[in-house]
């Protein structure tokens, strides 16, 4: 009899310890349903989103970029290395490229978004380009680098600088509906784009940034198209203060688009020379604008040869 009674004693033991496990084993929701979590749902992108991943095969990129935000206007890419907390361009480009293109005529091909990449910890600077490149895939790009491990993080000066910089690229590269910079190898890299930058914070009302970039150009000094040459200061801005302030600028483009020789494909065939420069800059103003270029950068005799002969060559720009 004790026999017995130990090995009951043991049968209900095993019983008590295998009872929770068959329960947790077999439990169910209080629906009688399986409490196992559906995967979630497949965002389906639409059919006119932006890629979501873009390898970069142009110069020495190599990066297989991200896409981190897009809406109909704007898509932008990050590299693996640039801070996923960085949201200040989702904003801040979209602004630019929307005013620049209701300030200087429509600004893209087919695509009307303006794509930007950000790189961190390299690729020093930045580059755009442009819907008729084939080289990034006929997007209008800009592509920004820093060095700097902590790049982007403050959104703030350079920041802002660097990639209104590169949109001003596109401006005057696409601007009605045109292709290529005619004034390109007179103003260089970056002398449009002063002026440009300034009106881009004047028009979105960053009057801070824009006392803050006119202080900066004011006092730069150039070495071309002569020694001692300050664009800003002696060019740009006073045509801009009195002829018009983004109207003088975008009526200049105008009137290249409309007068300025282009091949079949509306790229322009040729460069300007100074005589042109200062002929187109006068007809946006609506003035001679001769005394001002002796100011800004001198008048040597050949450039008052090219101003008269842009003055028969190009009789529809009258001032």
């Amino acid at each position: 009899m004790k026999l017995m009674r130990k090995h009951k004693i043991r049968i209900i033991l095993c019983m008590m310890i295998s009872l929770p496990l068959l329960a947790a084993a077999c439990k169910k929701s209080s629906n009688g349903g399986d409490t196992t979590q559906p995967p979630p749902p497949v965002v389906v992108d639409p059919p006119d989103a932006p890629v979501k991943t873009w390898q970069e095969h142009w110069f020495e990129h190599q990066q297989l970029l991200s896409r981190v935000y897009y809406d109909t206007v704007l898509a932008v890419y990050y590299d693996n290395d640039v801070s996923r907390t960085i949201n200040w361009p989702f904003t801040f480009l979209k602004e630019v490229w929307l005013y620049s293109n209701a300030t200087y005529g429509r600004l893209y091909g087919t695509d009307k978004r303006l794509y930007a990449i950000y790189h961190t910890g390299k690729y020093g600077g930045g580059h755009p380009a442009y819907y008729y490149d084939a080289g990034h895939d006929n997007r209008n790009v800009i592509d920004c680098g820093s060095n700097a491990n902590n790049a982007w993080l403050s959104g703030t000066g350079n920041d802002l600088d660097l990639s209104t910089h590169e949109i001003g690229h596109i401006v005057e590269s696409t601007t009605f509906g045109t292709k290529g910079s005619p004034a390109f190898a007179l103003w260089k890299d970056s002398k449009w784009m002063e002026i440009y930058i300034y009106d881009v914070y004047k028009g979105l009302k960053r009057d801070a940034d824009a006392a803050r970039w006119f202080n900066m150009m004011n006092g730069t000094v150039d070495n071309f198209p002569a020694a001692n040459t300050q664009w800003f200061k002696n060019w740009f801005f006073p045509i801009y203060d009195k002829y018009g302030g983004s109207k003088v600028l975008a009526k200049f483009f105008s009137l290249l688009a409309t007068h300025f020789p282009k091949n079949g494909d509306n790229r322009y065939s040729r460069d300007m020379n100074w005589g042109e420069f200062v002929h187109f800059w006068s007809g946006a103003a609506g003035a001679s604008l001769k005394a001002q270029a002796t100011t800004a950068f001198g008048w040597p005799a050949e450039w008052e040869t090219q101003f008269n002969k842009a003055k028969t060559d190009f009789p529809g720009i009258t001032y």
